[in-house]
């Protein structure tokens, strides 16, 4: 087997081999229901027990101080696939919260956290430890791009035409490196000016058709029975246009970041969860920067003071009223 491929495979096996080892439901066998969404949900349940401990086994492996990212990124470059796997092991913790912001869109979550699992061990073996980052604010862009990646090859309405796949896939390497070259990810303008060949319109237009649909028969959980279809007509719902401001209000918000050193930028982005959707207490982040807790509150609370003066400024106005 090739050293890849056994990397590949060691990582991802992890969630078959918890579920081999999952207890047998107790009590008797349940006669099996006749009703769709009732089958779907037991299906899923021996799925559910067997994924929590792959998370419970995951959450045990203690996460890396940035000198021990750096020691294991230099070995991975001469090859050793043991600080390899190590490295990417660490982090698989931030692999299930990205991939749990894809669900009900074509694969299930255990799906999407393998799929996410091979796009860390290609950011694993890509890292530039020199560039002072840690590792995650470079890893989560290749994590979210293999699960971007998998739910257009499984349900994608329309297909991307051939000839402009190999464009979204230089896209997303020039992205990458610009990301890593920038502390910051990189806007479509200066994609496009890397590029050269490519234009501002055609990055923005190859990057839409890389999306993918979301099912309405799609249930909200494994937990429960309903669907999108159930709430499209219910007043209570949000108004159709909530998301997109909530994306542009994002879109400001990091570009305000931008204005933060690395450090700073890093300690939000972790604290408030804003790659991963699920924020990480300031002793977690202490561990990673090899920081105390009260410096990791230190750098957090001069970082909130300088956005708080960047929120004056006229692009962020409208948005202070807003929930």
């Amino acid at each position: 087997m090739h050293a890849d491929e056994f990397v590949h495979f060691k990582v991802t096996s992890l969630i078959a081999d918890r579920k081999s080892k999952a207890p047998p439901s107790s009590g008797s066998p349940k006669p099996r229901s006749s009703g769709s969404r009732s089958s779907w949900s037991s299906k899923h349940r021996g799925e559910d027990r067997s994924l929590d401990m792959y998370l419970e086994e995951i959450g045990e492996t203690a996460l890396l101080t940035q000198p021990q990212e750096v020691s294991l990124a230099e070995r991975i470059k001469q090859g050793d696939q043991d600080a390899l796997q190590k490295l990417t092991k660490a982090n698989l913790r931030f692999v299930v919260s990205v991939a749990k912001q894809y669900q009900n869109q074509g694969l299930s979550l255990g799906d999407l956290i393998q799929e996410g699992n091979i796009g860390c061990i290609k950011a694993a073996k890509r890292f530039d430890e020199t560039r002072g980052f840690k590792f995650i604010s470079y890893a989560v862009w290749w994590i979210r791009q293999a699960i971007l990646q998998a739910l257009a090859e499984q349900s994608r309405v329309v297909r991307v035409p051939v000839n402009q796949v190999g464009v979204l896939h230089k896209i997303g390497k020039v992205a990458s490196w610009l990301e890593q070259d920038l502390g910051r990810k990189p806007t479509d303008d200066e994609i496009a000016a890397f590029m050269a060949d490519t234009t501002v319109g055609e990055v923005e237009f190859v990057k839409r058709i890389g999306g993918t649909h979301l099912s309405l028969d799609a249930p909200f959980s494994t937990a429960e029975d309903s669907t999108l279809l159930d709430v499209l007509e219910d007043e209570l719902a949000p108004p159709p246009d909530s998301s997109l401001f909530k994306d542009e209000l994002r879109l400001l918000v990091e570009r305000a970041i931008e204005t933060l050193t690395p450090r700073e930028a890093e300690v939000i982005d972790l604290y408030f969860g804003l790659s991963t959707r699920k924020g990480i207490p300031l002793e977690e982040i202490g561990t990673c920067f090899n920081l105390t807790r009260e410096r990791v509150r230190q750098i957090k609370e001069k970082a909130i003071r300088r956005l708080r003066h960047v929120s004056r400024s006229k692009s962020l106005v409208p948005y202070k009223d807003e929930d």
